[in-house]
């Protein structure tokens, strides 16, 4: 707010100015009548955002507003620019209000405390996040729009990948410019600054009791080491506080994520695999997630999400999950039964979250209610199903299902079939549930069927045609005569109104009617309010069993999805075991071969073993060499999350984590070269896997000189091979790189076969045993539409390069400086790189190797 003193002075001014020192990073939204108003700063930014008029009141103090009915559409466009808006309401009946009516702030609206509908992708969580500095670290993750409330303790080193995991639309932090050291997720979240005190682990944990009811926190999982997350919990639940005063009943008990129960998949792998988002904005159905996503209900989409970007690493926790889709895959009837039971069943996490918050509209009891008439079905389809087999999954599911049907038989009885979108409209209450509004809506009723006949008796008592009963909000209900009959007026009308050419009169009968039915249509509002009001209570006091419930349907429906998936395009069942292998017999990328016409995907055969644990991989661009390496990792990431498998066999040794680097691009916008970016994310892998990991590289080095570049690839591959010995694929143009496995006992060689005829390339998409030292960069330039005459001068040139292995045949030039080193000339060596060959720098030490290279450089200077 700018310094204006003579500006504003009125009590509502003033009054305003209060209200808005209690929220200064927020822009306030000051409800006048049928009005928001934004004044000061707040109106100008608000102009300029929302693009609506900038004005300003009498006193100078600048203004803009929007509708009430319409703020939502306003609020949305601020939220997504980033902003935070404070809701000012009126808390007292203006026309009972002894001066300035009095307003209170009963929200504040965040990009991570969204709670309407339709304001958020119903397929995706929205997290709100708070995290402590240190390591390890904490975090504390609450979705509001579903109560989803998770607690997490990180090592320092992994915090970005739990960022980068939740992509949350806040965060919450102590630092200013957030979690220290840590890159921050994208899109970039909205950050929150509060008080370092405010993450005290001793102060949350007595927050944490008192909310949930507990004595200790051992009930909830928590454990010593997770004070960090407590402590973060206790800072988010103060800030939360804040911004939905009416506090937070449906939150449900926090659930603990151990990192060591998942897979770790950090964002560069997430990103390379195209898990949840494409590499290239705009492509459709690229990613894993599109490809799986059969759900029927955004309970089931946003658990396969989940379930996507954490894959468990526990075999018999796979294996549970692999049983409940194979009964599904295995019985088509009773899967279709199945997702025919959940197809339109709401968003009951959501719904139910807004019921317990007191914002659940008429229209949204009635989703629920018909929500809950599906539940005898699914539970129906549900015994079938597990009574086909035993699957320990299933069965809990089937143990624990709730009908709700003492919640779905009061909405039934209480609810119109169709309810309006707003308590305002009427029409709520269905009649015969209650005796006072049906009484109310009689009197309504037959006071205006009265009102109605009225003319005409009136007209035939008094002898006037032209008689009429009319209605305005000032006078209510009159009679209207006209001048040319006031001679005919009778005595017992009472004169309230006076017109160039008329008269308007009362009568002690109308008066009384028009008491009962104006006094009727409040009292019906009034009745209608209080018995909706009670009845969003009563669905709001259930929260917990109608959670427990929607979990329960979105796991059916996820296992439901990924059996049709799996049916539809000849998954199999993966074997997931604590071995260190990974084999999969004609495997396939599950994406592109839906983006194929059918049949058409070459499928292929990997093998990792601990005597072949390091695979290298040449062939030519367009060989299908990163397809390879990825549809490895996506296989990976549906086994252990799982799901099945598109290949005719699978068998993978459970990984703890799963590297792929494939691809780079620059980062301008933090000053990194393509090369910085590869060498990052190269360091990131070589200091985090394990022996149980799994690394899929295509093309290191290529950022830097040839030398430079193999020389870098074959350090990485050592020290994979030699120290970390896990599983590595790795995709390479260095041919130099071949000889890798006659000095590296568990690697081997493999290609991606060609078919060559004559001039022309077929790529064959195979991968084979063994090394080709071909690229086949000439044959790519030329389907990419080269001009002939440069294809054919590059292999003018590939030839000199390759046959005499001398610098390039140009036009004529100066001849060379004696003294210059001619390492690619056909004449005899330098004996100076004689010397340099015959070294064994390995035996060497740096010191000695500098005085060597001193000396060479001396010697050299002589000659």
């Amino acid at each position: 707010m700018t310094g204006r003193v003579a500006e504003g002075s009125t009590p509502l001014m003033q009054q305003y100015r209060e209200i808005k020192a209690r929220h200064p990073g927020a822009i306030l939204f000051f409800r006048m009548g049928d009005f928001y108003e934004m004044f000061f700063d707040d109106a100008q930014l608000g102009a300029r955002v929302l693009n609506i008029t900038l004005t300003s009141r009498g006193d100078g103090v600048p203004l803009a507003g929007v509708p009430v009915k319409a703020a939502a559409e306003y609020l949305k466009q601020l939220v997504a620019a980033g902003h935070r808006v404070a809701i000012c309401e009126q808390v007292e009946d203006p026309k009972l209000a002894k001066g300035i009516v009095r307003r209170e702030v009963v929200e504040t609206v965040t990009p991570g405390a969204l709670l309407a509908d339709g304001w958020i992708p119903g397929h995706r969580n929205n997290w709100i996040v708070a995290v402590t500095d240190g390591d390890p670290a904490g975090v504390a993750a609450i979705d509001l729009s579903t109560g989803e409330f998770v607690l997490e303790t990180v090592r320092a080193a992994a915090l970005g990948e739990s960022l980068s995991r939740l992509a949350p639309a806040e965060i919450v932090t102590a630092a200013a410019d957030g979690p220290a050291g840590h890159r921050l997720p994208e899109p970039p979240a909205l950050l929150t600054h509060r008080e370092p005190w405010e993450f005290d682990p001793d102060l949350a944990r007595e927050e944490l009791a008192r909310r949930f009811g507990l004595a200790s926190l051992d009930g909830l999982g928590l454990e010593a080491g997770d004070a960090p997350a407590v402590g973060a919990a206790g800072a988010l639940f103060r800030y939360l506080g804040e911004l939905q005063p009416g506090g937070l009943p449906h939150l449900s008990r926090p659930a603990v994520r151990r990192s060591e129960a998942y897979l770790w998949l950090d964002e560069m792998t997430r990103r390379n695999l195209e898990l949840v988002e494409p590499l290239h904005a705009g492509m459709r159905r690229a990613t894993l997630l599109e490809t799986l996503d059969l759900t029927l209900t955004p309970m089931g989409a946003r658990l396969l999400r989940q379930w996507l970007l954490s894959p468990l690493r526990d075999p018999a926790a796979v294996g549970r999950r692999l049983d409940a889709v194979e009964i599904m895959v295995s019985d088509n009837r009773g899967r279709a039964r199945m997702r025919e039971a959940l197809d339109g069943v709401r968003d009951l996490e959501r719904l139910a979250g807004r019921a317990a918050a007191g914002r659940a509209t008429p229209r949204e009891l009635g989703a629920l209610r018909d929500s809950f008439r599906r539940l005898p079905d699914t539970l129906e389809s549900l015994a079938g199903l597990a009574s086909r087999d035993r699957s320990a999954a299933l069965g809990e599911i089937e143990a624990e299902f709730d009908l709700l049907g003492d919640l779905a038989a009061d909405l039934a009885a209480a609810l119109e079939e169709r309810p309006p979108a707003a308590l305002a409209e009427g029409g709520v209450i269905r009649p015969g549930y209650d005796a006072e509004l049906d009484g109310l809506r009689d009197l309504r009723d037959g006071g205006k069927r009265y009102i109605a006949t009225l003319q005409q008796r009136e007209r035939d008592r008094t002898g006037i045609p032209s008689l009429k009963v009319g209605f305005n909000k000032v006078f209510g209900y009159y009679l209207e005569i006209t001048n040319a009959h006031a001679g005919k007026v009778p005595a017992d009308y009472e004169r309230r109104q006076t017109l160039a050419s008329a008269e308007r009169y009362v009568t002690p009968e109308l008066k009384d009617y028009e008491a009962k039915v104006l006094g009727a249509e409040e009292r019906i509002a009034s009745r209608e309010g209080e018995l909706f009001a009670a009845l969003r209570a009563r669905i709001g006091g259930a929260i917990g069993r109608i959670q427990r419930t929607a979990r329960a349907l979105a796991h059916l429906d996820v296992w439901g999805a990924l059996g049709e998936v799996a049916a539809q395009y000849r998954y199999v069942r993966p074997e997931v075991d604590d071995g260190f292998g990974l084999d999969l017999r004609q495997s396939r990328h599950p994406v592109i071969e839906r983006l194929m016409p059918r049949e058409q995907f070459i499928p292929n055969d990997v093998r990792f073993a601990e005597a072949e644990r390091v695979l290298l991989v040449t062939g030519p661009n367009m060989a299908g060499k990163s397809t390879i390496l990825r549809q490895i990792g996506l296989c990976a990431v549906l086994a252990q999350m799982g799901s099945f498998v598109p290949a005719d066999a699978a068998r993978i040794g459970a990984l703890d984590r799963l590297f792929t680097r494939v691809g780079a691009s620059d980062n301008l916008a933090r000053g990194q070269s393509t090369f910085m970016v590869e060498m990052s994310e190269t360091s990131a892998i070589l200091h985090n896997a394990t022996a149980r990991s799994l690394v899929l590289l295509d093309e290191i080095g290529r950022g830097t000189s040839t030398y430079d570049g193999v020389a870098i690839a074959w350090a990485v591959t050592e020290h994979l091979h030699d120290r970390v010995g896990c599983k590595t694929m790795f995709a390479t143009h260095y041919h130099e790189l071949m000889q890798l496995p006659e000095r590296l006992e568990h690697a081997r060689n493999l290609n991606v076969a060609v078919l060559e005829t004559g001039d022309t390339v077929v790529f064959l998409h195979r991968l084979e045993s063994g090394g080709t030292d071909r690229s086949y960069g000439i044959h790519v330039a030329g389907l990419a539409g080269l001009p002939a005459r440069v294809v054919g001068r590059a292999r003018e040139i590939l030839t000199t390069l390759e046959g005499e292995h001398r610098v390039v045949p140009g036009p004529p030039s100066p001849p060379p400086d004696p003294g210059q080193l001619m390492l690619f000339a056909a004449e005899a060596q330098h004996p100076v790189v004689e010397e340099i060959r015959a070294l064994d720098l390995d035996a060497m030490t740096p010191l000695e190797a500098l005085n060597r290279l001193a000396e060479l450089q001396r010697r050299a200077e002589e000659r």
